[in-house]
């Protein structure tokens, strides 16, 4: 798995397997589905996507336009990268793109 640290992988999907959602959200989300997203993108881009549009949404990155656009950027790019077959793709690809728009 390139270098990925095993120990982290499986404290990420311990930490999904706790949850009640179908997407984790909170402070440990985004670290959670970036490092997964190294291990399967297929599985977890479309959710990484997803929390990365949610945290520039976030009140306290609001006030911060270069933080905001950066993790819009992030979240397009992880959107464009699913393979075009992926069910989520053009969803979260969509949301990514309007919200940079919004900007």
């Amino acid at each position: 798995m390139n270098g990925v640290n095993q120990d982290a992988v499986l404290r990420a999907r311990m930490l999904l397997l706790t949850t009640d959602r179908r997407v984790l959200r909170g402070p440990n989300a985004l670290s959670v589905y970036r490092l997964l997203t190294t291990v399967a993108p297929e599985v977890y881009g479309s959710k990484l996507a997803y929390v990365l549009v949610e945290a520039a949404g976030s009140p306290t990155v609001r006030e911060l336009p270069d933080a905001r656009r950066a993790l819009l950027d992030e979240a397009v790019a992880v959107a464009e990268a699913l393979e075009p077959r992926n069910p989520f793709r053009a969803k979260v690809l969509a949301r990514a793109l309007a919200a940079r728009r919004a900007l």
